[in-house]
């Protein structure tokens, strides 16, 4: 039995995947996440075989997601389920170590099988996005980025930095992260600095190029 938890900030959406989940003899729908964050704490709980997630959440998206997830060590496969078929996007989160993308107007079929792919640990990509992208991951795997803006950013100033760009103050951040208000406004001068950005819409426009928002779903 495949155990599954479905992470998406549309409980419609939610409601419809689990419906689906529910009548294969193979999968079991165990939680439900609203945002990035409920996604994390809930695969520490339950440990489940796959995660189906949106790319575009609140707390934490998707990529940001799927970055704590390698850094615990968690061995929960990811299965991104996005209407973004940008091939930056779908780049960018197969290197963080998700093993499928799949785009939301898939039958209902390929969802399962794109599941199952993932629980295989085999990497099962839309057919509606471009093979190239596999050839450029494959070709690109050992490419040291190290240098690259986004790279010289802890996790935490990740965080931080979509949570600006989604509009909250430095007061709500810090109630959302559990830290003092200075904490965050030293993580907000450190990303600028970093980033060479010294403005919330140079922030912005930074989130939007590497995944951490989009301008709308």
């Amino acid at each position: 039995m495949i155990r599954v938890v479905i992470a998406d900030d549309h409980h419609l959406v939610r409601q419809g995947i689990r419906a689906l989940l529910d009548k294969a003899d193979d999968m079991k729908v165990v939680g439900e996440a609203a945002d990035g964050q409920d996604a994390i704490d809930l695969v520490a709980h339950l440990n489940p075989d796959v995660l189906v997630m949106d790319i575009s959440m609140p707390r934490l998206s998707g990529t940001q997601a799927i970055e704590r997830l390698r850094s615990q060590q968690a061995t929960t496969r990811v299965l991104i389920l996005s209407m973004y078929s940008d091939e930056a996007v779908v780049r960018q989160v197969l290197r963080n170590g998700a093993r499928g993308y799949l785009l939301k107007n898939a039958l209902a079929e390929e969802l399962l099988q794109a599941i199952r792919a993932t629980n295989r640990g085999a990497t099962y990509l839309s057919p509606a996005i471009s093979e190239s992208v596999m050839a450029e991951l494959a070709s690109s795997r050992t490419d040291d980025d190290g240098d690259s803006p986004f790279s010289r950013l802890s996790p935490r100033e990740r965080e931080v930095l979509q949570l600006i760009a989604e509009g909250h103050t430095n007061n709500a951040i810090a109630q959302l992260m559990n830290v003092a208000a200075k904490t965050v406004e030293k993580h907000r001068a450190s990303i600028m600095s970093k980033l060479n950005v010294h403005d919330v819409a140079g922030l912005v426009r930074f989130a939007l190029k590497h995944g951490l928002i989009f301008l709308d779903k």
